[in-house]
């Protein structure tokens, strides 16, 4: 029968790629390490590893046990360290996943009046994940997701908090700087700037662009809002990105907007939970707070 423990061992000689290292983490010797793992071959009739070397590389029943550990252990670490916080007398740790880059500084107004009102709430921020937001969410490696492209998935809910334009930002310089609004064709030779994300995902391609049947120029990612903007304000691109964002950087720099479409192109903020699950007070606030936040 495979174990907490078993799946502990898994995962930690996965990442530490010898016995010995992953003896060291795990803060046992390594003959109870080696011990546990013929148990367990012996138990199951198969061989988890292969050596390469000095080094383990997982069989296919080791990756099918290491899929497991990396769904299971998160969520036995997630209860014990809240019921370690309530034991302490702390009401937790808010662990936020990001699906948007730029909304990393709107967050940052949320933040100053949360941590404020809940003295003794700690908040981590995770942009990567091991299976992306969706699945960090429902192995319980964060507790809520913030993303503009909500994906509907059993088990999840998503609340709207804010809503928002998406717009062009242009150099004072730009040559379409004057435009009203811009259309597709506007871009065939324009050296587009965005994050580095999936073009299916982007906004600017999958409802303008690509439905047009344009190409562009040239498409360049940059993962710093700054540096992006930075290049826009010496008129070497443009970039679709939110109005509210712009703003707080036109003061110091010669960038303006440019309204994308005659209707324009509008979007919204959302928050993601697991659905069922009772929120805790101070989560509930944060939802608050970001509905206030635009």
């Amino acid at each position: 029968m495979i174990e907490r423990h078993h799946l502990e061992i898994v995962r930690a000689v996965n990442q530490q790629g010898t016995l010995t290292e992953a003896a060291n983490q795990l803060c046992l010797t390594q003959s109870a390490l080696s011990h546990s793992i013929k148990k367990l071959e012996h138990q199951l009739g198969i061989q988890l590893w292969q050596k390469e070397g000095r080094k383990l590389r997982l069989s296919e029943s080791g990756n099918r046990i290491l899929n497991l550990a990396n769904r299971l252990l998160p969520q036995f670490e997630h209860t014990e360290l809240a019921i370690q916080d309530i034991s302490a007398g702390q009401q937790g740790t808010l662990r936020i996943g990001m699906e948007c880059y730029p909304c990393f500084q709107w967050l940052l107004k949320i933040v100053a009046p949360f941590l404020k009102q809940f003295p003794d709430v700690d908040i981590d921020i995770r942009k990567e994940f091991q299976f992306g937001g969706l699945g960090a969410l429902l192995s319980y490696d964060i507790d809520i997701l913030i993303t503009p492209d909500p994906l509907s998935k059993k088990g999840l809910e998503y609340i709207p908090v804010f809503e928002y334009e998406q717009v062009l930002v242009v150099s004072n310089q730009h040559h379409l700087a004057s435009k009203a609004f811009i259309t597709p064709n506007d871009l065939a030779d324009e050296v587009l700037l965005t994050y580095p994300i999936e073009i299916s995902r982007l906004d600017i391609f999958s409802q303008f662009i690509t439905p047009a049947g344009i190409g562009i120029k040239k498409h360049k990612c940059i993962e710093s809002t700054e540096i992006l903007l930075q290049m826009i304000n010496a008129n070497r691109g443009v970039a679709a990105l939110p109005s509210w964002l712009i703003k707080e950087f036109q003061q110091h720099m010669s960038i303006q907007t440019v309204q994308l479409g005659k209707s324009g192109m509008h979007k919204k903020i959302y928050v993601g939970l697991r659905s069922g699950e009772q929120q805790p007070v101070y989560l509930e606030q944060l939802i608050e707070l970001a509905k206030t936040r635009d």
